[in-house]
């Protein structure tokens, strides 16, 4: 794998979002206020961009988050005060609430409050767990302390860089004053498990816990993690970060240029409440990805299960990686495994195409006549077989070339996303694949084999159909 891992100095990483307001919010700045004493919990910033730019540069689909976890809980209605010292004018932001966990619908989405230099007040009608984000180049920087509501905590540094970006992590150090809005978290290699499991025992008054490493903030429902409380946080994050980095991988974000860079933006997983979403397993969305309670106890929160039958995790991860241009509304559900066979070959698991018996049934159909009357896992064989004719570095080459090229399409226009599959596909490849694309039926339209014809490639060497895995 070429992905540089992230380095932790320990305790919170950065990760972050791009959210819709319910109702607009403000923070109200006290510039005559003076500054507060005592041990404070202090944040670093350094300007990182936008989720929206950078889901333009990667092409995806949906954007990921800008939060940078503050491991506190707001109480609705109470007063959280922030002293904030920039350097270049660039400001930051607070917002409150992770999404989809409110039981009030009101407050479904987090609310931002724009932060002013010099001390800032803000309250929040709804509550819930506090993030901070800060758009702006590398060289800006933002401190951000919390207090005086008598808040432990340890002090926030900079990570060097490590080629995947720069989060704001925070070194170890003891927990100091009242517990009053500190929230129970677990940051990799800066939490040890007994100190986690003090935290679970004393800060109660938060209905959240958090779980944080540099790539991934993992929100849970005090109540559902309490079911689950003796894990191996570690390894558990250890395992979720590995997850991002193969999906990162192939999606060929291997640092070749700033163009193909890994996202120094995280991922936000969220427990959510049963009353919001789709009210399957779990599902993705702009800036996160949302498991109920059942999976959440069962797959997310084990750190066996996500490394060998996390495929949800892995799944609706990788919803957050899908490109624009060759994901048309009808293989939403199928291109997305892609990046969880990945994972599944890193974790040295059986695939699910195999395990599911999907080649014997997909292949004795052949040629297919109605490529949307397959069965899912036999959708997604054939995007499997092309990595199987022509190597692992198929769908990097595939996600880089896009990158490059930017091209447009819309999410209504199916078959011209067809089409771009079809031509991006052949290309990389370096042959004509208008037959095989022909022996699945999809729907690619004339217009779009007329374009690749006009590509002259050669044929392939193989009959591509045929491959397949044991």
């Amino acid at each position: 794998m070429t992905l540089t891992r992230r380095t932790v100095l320990g305790g919170l990483a950065a990760a972050g979002a791009v959210t819709l307001l319910p109702r607009p919010a403000s923070a109200s700045p006290s510039p005559a206020a003076s500054p507060v004493a005592g041990p404070r919990r202090t944040v670093v910033l350094r300007g990182r961009p936008a989720a929206e730019a950078e889901r333009l540069r990667m092409q995806t689909v949906y954007r990921t988050t800008e939060f940078v976890p503050a491991g506190l809980y707001l109480p609705p209605g109470r007063a959280l005060t922030l002293e904030v010292r920039a350097n270049d004018g660039a400001l930051p932001a607070a917002h409150v609430g992770a999404a989809d966990t409110n039981p009030d619908t009101a407050y479904r989405y987090p609310r931002a409050y724009p932060l002013a230099a010099g001390v800032n007040t803000i309250s929040d009608p709804g509550g819930g767990m506090v993030y901070l984000s800060f758009v702006g180049d590398r060289r800006s920087r933002a401190v951000v302390r919390f207090g005086p509501e008598g808040v432990p905590a340890p002090t926030f540094v900079l990570a060097p860089s490590s080629g995947c970006g720069d989060p704001a992590v925070a070194t170890s150090a003891a927990w100091r004053g009242r517990p009053d809005f500190a929230a129970p978290v677990f940051a990799a290699e800066g939490t040890t498990e007994a100190e986690f499991q003090s935290q679970l025992d004393t800060l109660t008054e938060s209905p959240f816990v958090e779980l944080v490493s540099p790539q991934m903030i993992v929100t849970v429902r005090r109540e559902t993690f309490l079911q689950v409380r003796d894990q191996d946080h570690a390894q558990l994050l250890t395992y979720l970060e590995q997850v991002e980095d193969v999906e990162a991988a192939i999606s060929g974000l291997d640092g070749s240029s700033a163009l193909h860079a890994p996202t120094p933006l995280g991922r936000h997983l969220i427990n959510v409440r049963p009353e919001y979403g789709p009210k399957s397993t779990a599902y993705a969305t702009h800036a996160y990805t949302a498991y109920y309670d059942p999976y959440a106890t069962t797959r997310l929160l084990l750190p066996d299960k996500v490394r060998t039958t996390g495929w949800g995790v892995y799944h609706e991860l990788g919803h957050q990686h899908q490109q624009m241009a060759w994901r048309p509304s009808e293989l939403t559900e199928v291109t997305v495994n892609i990046y969880s066979l990945a994972v599944q070959r890193h974790f040295g698991m059986p695939s699910n195409l195999v395990t599911n018996n999907a080649y014997e049934t997909a292949l004795a159909k052949l040629p297919v006549t109605d490529y949307a009357g397959l069965a899912a896992f036999e959708k997604l064989v054939p995007f499997r077989q092309l990595e199987l004719g022509f190597g692992d570095g198929f769908y990097p080459r595939v996600h880089r070339l896009v990158r490059e090229e930017a091209p447009a399409s819309s999410s209504g226009d199916s078959a011209r996303r067809f089409t771009l599959m079809a031509l991006y596909f052949s290309r990389v490849a370096g042959r004509d694949l208008t037959g095989f694309l022909r022996a699945w039926a999809f729907p690619v339209p004339e217009s779009g084999y007329a374009e690749l014809a006009a590509l002259g490639l050669p044929q392939p060497d193989a009959d591509l159909t045929r491959m397949s895995e044991r």
